[in-house]
């Protein structure tokens, strides 16, 4: 039986190596971040199923009666099932959403919806079956991106560090837990725009780019035999190699085209206090991350947050390699994480 609140996490995701590189082949490094999403599941009395995501302004609320009386027909395709463009149609119509609105908050509505439809009429729906929560979440996936890589609900699903290979995806045995400031330079890109710039600098100098790719792929590598190693008992110098990987990584791709002035410039201010840093995910802005060491003093840390924070960026000190999807009891979280669900 079911308690009467039920507390989910799971954590986010950054790319350690392998950025764009993966696009063509070569291998990336995929590690859990502790950043995590909360999921707060209660029963309620009053016929009404509610969806609230206060961190994008979504609050809607849909009568169970009317959910189930809905031709749901169109999920019914046996076991975990992608959802097709006629699916996505029905569901915009269910949550009266445009049709040709591609809104985050109305993909998060639909992938709701679509998970929820679904899940309901299955009758063997176990929670603790890792294997089921991930197939569900790729299907979550596919709602929003259409033709995910499968790495992003994987790495949430199963926690730790995933090694991933042109379709091929497997877990990284124990990888230690590392340390890192996660800095948002808050500049927009389009992951699309940039993977496509990359794919026409090769075509246009194969005999420069396709080294740099392989290099990467050298890179990853090299990173996660180090991570092996660190399993048995970290040493300092393992942490000196990761640093080095971490800035030839981050050149290779200011060489690929997809940095950017405001990464550059994170990097500086990091470098300034002793730490290094490179953009994860598709570059042109976004996210970089930052290896804190151990045996850093805290006013250190401390003072690079600050001057990060003074360049307009955001930042978060916070861990990579950490668990997977997981259940909570209210007692096990921290105050303030318990303090905003209350709240919700």
């Amino acid at each position: 039986m079911l308690p009467e609140v039920l507390l989910v996490s799971a954590p986010g995701k950054v790319i350690l190596h392998g950025e764009h590189a993966v696009v063509h082949g070569k291998v990336a490094l995929a590690v859990a971040l502790n950043l995590r999403t909360f999921l707060r599941l209660q029963p309620h009395s009053d016929g009404k199923v509610a969806l609230n995501l206060p961190n994008i302004g979504v609050m809607r609320t849909w009568d169970v009666a009317r959910l189930q009386v809905l031709d749901t027909s169109f999920l019914e395709q046996g076991d975990v099932t992608p959802p097709t463009p006629e699916q996505v149609e029905k569901l915009k119509e269910v949550a009266g959403i445009p049709e040709d609105c591609a809104a985050p908050e109305h993909l998060s509505v639909l992938a709701f919806l679509y998970l929820y439809l679904a899940i309901c009429q299955k009758q063997r729906w176990m929670e603790e079956d890792l294997e089921l929560i991930n197939k569900w979440a790729f299907q979550g996936e596919r709602v929003i991106h259409g033709n995910p890589s499968g790495v992003d609900n994987a790495i949430s699903t199963w926690g730790g560090a995933l090694r991933y290979q042109q379709g091929k995806i497997s877990s990284l045995k124990r990888p230690p837990v590392l340390q890192i400031l996660l800095t948002n330079t808050k500049v927009p890109r389009s992951t699309k725009a940039l993977v496509a710039s990359v794919r026409n600098r090769l075509i246009k100098f194969p005999e420069i780019m396709a080294p740099l790719l392989t290099s990467i792929d050298a890179i990853s590598v090299e990173c996660e035999r180090v991570l092996g190693e660190m399993v048995a008992a970290p040493a300092p110098e393992q942490y000196l190699v990761l640093e080095e990987l971490i800035d030839m990584n981050q050149h290779h791709l200011n060489a690929l085209g997809v940095g950017h002035a405001a990464l550059d410039r994170l990097c500086q201010v990091t470098m300034a206090h002793g730490l290094h840093s490179k953009l994860t995910g598709a570059g042109g802005g976004g996210c970089g991350i930052t290896l804190l060491k151990p045996g850093l003093e805290r006013p250190e840390v401390e003072a690079t947050k600050q001057a990060l924070s003074s360049c307009g960026f955001d930042c978060w000190e916070t861990s990579i390699g950490a668990p997977g999807v997981s259940v909570h009891s209210a007692t096990s979280l921290d105050g303030h994480v318990w303090q905003a669900l209350d709240g919700l």
